[in-house]
Order: C-alpha cells, then sequence, then structure tokens
C-alpha cells in the first residue's frame, strides 16, 4: 500500500507546482476562465463542464461517507471547490488511517449497511 501512499503524494505534489505556476502567471481567480470555456460551447468547455460533474460526484461521495454529517457536509464543500487538491491528500489519510483497506476506505461508517436500512 506504501506504494498508492507515494504516488497519490506524487500527483498532489505534482498538482501544487502546477497550481502555483497558474496562479502566478494568472491570478487566482479561475472562475472567469473555468465558466467562461463553458459559456462558449467549446472542447474546453466541455472538458470543465465533465470536470465539474467529476468534482460533485466527488464532493456527494465525501458527504455520504461520512454520513451527511456536519463535518461531513463541511469536507463536501472543500472536496468541490479542492478538487484533487482535496481528494488526493484525503484519500492518503483515509488509506494510513484504515491500513488499506479498501472497503473502510471507500465505505467508510457505511461499511456495514444493515444499520442503514
Amino acid at each position: 500500500m506504501k506504494p498508492f501512499y507515494l504516488f497519490l503524494m506524487l500527483l498532489w505534489g505534482a498538482l501544487a507546482v502546477y497550481t502555483g505556476h497558474v496562479i502566478a502567471e494568472y491570478g487566482i481567480n479561475l472562475f472567469p476562465f473555468f465558466f467562461g470555456d463553458m459559456m462558449r460551447w467549446n472542447w474546453p468547455g466541455q472538458f470543465n463542464l465533465d470536470f465539474m460533474m467529476m468534482l460533485f460526484l466527488s464532493a456527494s461521495w465525501t458527504a455520504w461517507r461520512n454520513r451527511f454529517s456536519v463535518a461531513g457536509l463541511a469536507l463536501a464543500l472543500v472536496a468541490f471547490l479542492g478538487g484533487a487538491g482535496f481528494l488526493l491528500p484525503y484519500l492518503t489519510y483515509l488509506a494510513w488511517k484504515h491500513d488499506g483497506d479498501t472497503a473502510s476506505i471507500l465505505l467508510g461508517d457505511n461499511k456495514h449497511m444493515d444499520d442503514l436500512i
């Protein structure tokens, strides 16, 4: 499992370096670029819409995994706004916390679904 942790952190590091460069070049306000491309109905806009849907799925999973608690909803907001910048360290933390048990990583307390039905 340690190679997976290292891989997640390598991805996170690459994202951090790339993001830092883009912020230095264009500033921190990404919304005009992000939604501007979507308003133009072009391929970058299609990618942004697809990516936004993935952000929504990540946020929905985060909220569900944490049983829609206040903390889970707060994490979901961070997941939606932070993207892989949130998800990569969060998955690394969960993998470490659950000692690589994939069911526990993905399902959290929902692992035992009997009490939810």
